[in-house]
Parts: C-alpha cells; structure tokens; sequence
C-alpha cells in the first residue's frame, strides 16, 4: 500500500511491534505530550506518540528510528522547564510514564530498582514502610518521574545536605541510539570498573540513550527535622544570611528562599493564610536528632539575625512550618496564573549569593520585567522567575534579554546557567558561553560516539552545536 495509507515505514514497524493503542497519531492527542512546560520553547510535530510498557518496547522503536534515520524524543511527565523534552519535527515522542513499577526495594543492601515512570514521591512512599528514604526532592515531586530527575540529574530542596540524582544511582539500564540494550553501573557500595558510563548518562537529557530501569542508592529515613524561619527586608540580606550559615560550618537538611512575590501568589491561589510581613523568607530545616539539632537550629537563628533578619526563630507551629514549605513548592504553579513564567535555573558559589541576587534586581529594574525569587538559596541554586502579561510580545522580549543577562552575570560570578533544570532547548547558548571549545569538543565526541546517527533527542544540549548539515541524517520516515 502507498504512504497515504499505511503511513511512513516507521511507523509501520513499530505499529508492527507494539498493539495499536500504543501508537498515537492524532494531533488532538499528540499535541499535550509534545512538549514540557518550558514557556517559549520551540516545539515540533511529531509523526508520533508511542507509549512504552516494557525495555523491548522502548528497543523495537529507537532500533526502527535507527534504522530509519528518524529522531526519537523520550518524555516522562513533561515537568521539565528547558524544553528538553520537546518534539522535533517528523520525530517520534516515546513516553516512558507507562513504566511505572517499582521492582524491588532492598533493606539490606539499601537499594530499590524502578521502571522511569515512577513518580518521585511514590518511590518515597513506597520505601518508607522499611524506614527508608530516597532524599532527592524537585519541587515537582509529587509528579515528576524517576526517568525525568535522571534525565536531568535533578536536586530540590534537600540537596543542600543530601546531594543530587547522580548521588544516588547505582546502576541503569539503557537502550542505546542503535537500538542496543545495555546495562551499565553496579548494585554494590563501591565500584570502579570501568568508566563510570552510568553518570555519564545522568543528566544527559536523552541525548546519550534511553533509561528503561534505575537502580537507585536509599538512606535510613531522617528523625523529624526543626524548621527554622527568617523574615528580610530584602532577598540581598536573605542572601547574606545563606553565606553565612554556610561561613559557620552548618549544613541544614535544607535551606530555601522564598520572596514575597511567590508568597502572595500562592495565598491568592490557596487561601493559606499566608500572613508574611517580609519581602523574604528563608526556611532551614535541620534534621540532627536531640539536643545536636537543637544547638544547629539555635546557630542558624543567630545567623539570620546577625544578618539583618527582622524576625527570626525556631517553629514552634509545625503547621505553619508545613504551610510555608508548601507554600515553596507551590510558587511556580502559582506564579503561572498570573501570566506565563519564563524560569531560571542558575547556580552560583555560596559566597556570591548576596551578589546574585542583587544583580537579578538589577536586571529586572533594567529591562521593566516582573521577576520573582525562590532559591535552593543553601547550595547557590537560584531560581528568578521572570512573568509576562498574557499576550505582550515586547514584554516577552525584556523577559527574554533579562533571561539572557541572567544567565551571564552567573558566569561572571563563576557559576553555572543550570542547577537542575538541564540545558534542553532554552541554555544552548548559556552553555556555548559557559564550556571551552575543547571541552565542547568532548562533549560531541562523546555524542557521535554514542549516537552515531544523531537521532536521539535531537537539537537538545549540546547536540545543537555538533549536528554539520552536511553528514546529519535526513529525516526520511
């Protein structure tokens, strides 16, 4: 039969690979899976949404891609905020949320193995009942997928004390751009075998391969933590108070930030009674147990006091803790209602906090923009929100020169234009700025290397800058 009605030969084989429901093909339905929620970020039409339920489903599609030439974008829950998983044009969008079970979970050896499309706080919920804990946290963890955090190699709010994805994952299982399924890593405490393939992989935005199984490292569940709070004039004194509770040693389980722009969204989303007289707030939680915790908490006060903290105390109303904490997690969907929200992800040495903050100030005075603030402000990972009016194209251009001005002065300070969101489509040129060329050079060696027919996650990271027209293969169906 002729294209019209059979359609591209891709699609014919994996069709001929997997049950009909799994292929999806009609814009009305491909359409909310083509993209993350990164505002602005260009967006292709894909030829298909295939939905995965096992690794060899995952194997037959990117092994007819390969063979077809056809770029194949992976997507767990479409919380990313770079546009990592974005389709391409003619490309096949592979969702992995389908592949959702927990496979095991090991007391002893303090491990648990999970399919990508486990959501974050299900794994946590789900190895609790052993008393055991998996720290990495984003603040979209009650929907972001397993997949997805190591795609990205995702921190949150407990990063500051626990550390991030890589920290914690063991092992992968991963179908390569040639349709090979491979296994790299260990399940054991130490290892070094080898190059260490399975961090590489971390953070690599489904650009290297195609994680179908994670083997993931757990901690013994922390006691109950003390929440400590902090009121500020302004977000540059909240930032002098981080460096210097890092200056006296401590290390909180978390350290966050949160302005009054963010505060005040959610309590006119959420009706929290968020009666905040602060223009920011900084949350510490510490998670010591006994009087250890007690003495760290009561150093941490005097830090933000003698930082210049108009209020400052351990929470005596764990309610009220809770309350702000959520009311942290809640920023951004919050600040979404008001208009779209173009979402920085930058990092910065501690010191240099104070200095990040007021140039962010700068910048939103400089271009007329709304920006507002909430930071992993322990570990320097900041996140200025940058909000538009609906339908404002010259706003929407401020805020594009303001998300760009941003991402220099992080470089100027010695940081990073991402913490924790990846590269995706919105940091290609911050990331241009930030590597050498010899380094960028790696990076496509490694690319060509892994996936030599450029099909994966095209367009992505630093994929833009290696792909020569010339030997890029065509998209042919």
């Amino acid at each position: 039969m002729p294209d019209s009605v059979t359609g591209p030969p891709v699609l014919a084989e994996i069709r001929a690979a997997l049950t009909p429901d799994q292929v999806l093909v009609d814009p009305v339905s491909t359409g909310p899976l083509s993209h993350d929620h990164a505002e602005w970020a260009p967006v292709g039409a894909p030829l298909a949404v295939v939905r995965a339920r096992s690794t060899a489903d995952v194997q037959a599609v990117v092994a007819a891609c390969h063979r077809h030439g056809v770029p194949v974008v992976a997507r767990g829950a479409g919380t990313g905020l770079s546009g990592g998983a974005n389709a391409v044009d003619g490309g096949i969008v592979l969702s992995l949320a389908a592949m959702d079970a927990v496979l095991e979970i090991n007391p002893l050896e303090r491990l648990a193995v999970v399919q990508p499309g486990v959501v974050n706080d299900h794994l946590r919920a789900a190895v609790a009942p052993q008393g055991l804990w998996y720290p990495p946290d984003p603040a979209s963890s009650p929907w972001s997928t397993i997949g997805g955090n190591v795609a990205t190699n995702a921190g949150g709010l407990c990063c500051v004390k626990y550390g991030v994805t890589r920290d914690y994952v063991l092992a992968l299982e991963v179908v390569t751009g040639t349709g090979e399924v491979v296994r790299l890593g260990r399940r054991t405490a130490k290892g070094v075998a080898g190059y260490d393939l399975a961090g590489l992989l971390v953070g690599s935005e489904g650009t290297l391969g195609i994680v179908t199984e994670v083997t993931l490292r757990l901690r013994p569940l922390p006691p109950p933590a003390i929440t400590v709070a902090g009121y500020f004039s302004s977000v540059v004194d909240a930032g002098s108070a981080v460096r210097a509770v890092a200056a006296a040693g401590l290390t909180p389980a978390a350290l966050e930030l949160v302005d009054r722009h963010c505060l005040e969204a959610v309590d006119a989303w959420k009706q929290m009674g968020l009666s905040v007289e602060a223009d920011a707030v900084l949350l510490a939680r510490v998670d010591e147990p006994g009087a250890v915790g007690e003495q760290i908490a009561d150093r941490v006060v005097a830090c933000f006091t003698e930082s210049g903290a108009t209020w400052a105390d351990r929470s005596t109303d764990e309610q009220e803790a809770e309350a702000l904490f959520e009311a942290r997690r809640l920023a951004y969907p919050a600040l979404e209602r008001l208009g779209p929200v173009l979402t920085e992800d930058v990092c910065v040495p501690k010191e240099h906090v104070p200095a990040m903050l007021a140039r962010i100030e700068k910048v939103a005075e400089r271009h007329d923009v709304r920006i507002a603030n909430i930071a992993h402000a322990g570990d320097g990972n900041l996140h200025p929100l940058i909000i538009t009016p609906p339908g404002d194209d010259a706003a929407r251009e401020r805020a594009q020169a303001a998300f760009e001005e941003i991402l220099d002065a992080a470089l100027e300070l010695g940081g990073t234009v991402t913490g924790e969101h990846g590269v995706g489509i919105l940091k290609r040129g911050g990331l241009e700025r930030e590597l050498d060329p010899a380094v960028l050079a790696m990076h496509r060696a490694v690319k060509r290397a892994l996936d030599p027919a450029l099909i994966l996650n095209p367009g992505k990271v630093v994929a833009a800058l290696d792909v020569d027209p010339r030997t890029a293969p065509a998209h042919q169906g």
